[in-house]
């Protein structure tokens, strides 16, 4: 199984992006606005410029109270860690795992084609396990 499989079952296809210079406030409403836990950070759209999530929001909170009017690129993650649509989902879940991540670009030919995040991996894995499930118990209960 490949990112591509899982990126092409998403509901949307659509990746949000922030651009750096946004405040984090904006951030913090498109967040709210998409319903999702992260943002690629780009200032055209397409090149990944860095990553900003709710626990980049929340742990510079609890230092700097101003945090909303900061600019996203004050708090955003710089070394992104990215994947292609082509690797692989066990390796992807490893990486996300030893990373710590929630959320990885897509990339291919340096654009952004889209984004994974842990829920789109559990998601896919939860359908895998209850079609195996299905397939077990109709071959059990065949007549």
């Amino acid at each position: 199984m490949h990112i591509h499989d899982i990126l092409t079952a998403k509901a949307s296809p659509e990746v949000v992006t922030v651009a750096p210079d946004a405040p984090v406030r904006d951030l913090v409403a498109l967040l709210a606005e998409h319903n999702i836990g992260a943002l690629i950070v780009s200032a055209d759209g397409s090149a990944v410029d860095g990553i900003v999530s709710e626990r980049d929001v929340v742990r510079r909170l609890g230092t700097d109270t101003a945090v909303l009017d900061l600019a996203v690129r004050d708090i955003m993650t710089t070394d992104v860690q990215t994947c292609s649509g082509d690797d692989d989902l066990t390796d992807l879940m490893r990486t996300m795992t030893e990373l710590r991540v929630r959320h990885l670009p897509v990339v291919a030919d340096g654009r952004l084609t889209g984004i994974i995040s842990i829920g789109d991996v559990v998601k896919h894995r939860i359908g895998e396990l209850e079609f195996e499930r299905d397939q077990l118990d109709h071959y059990v209960h065949q007549t």
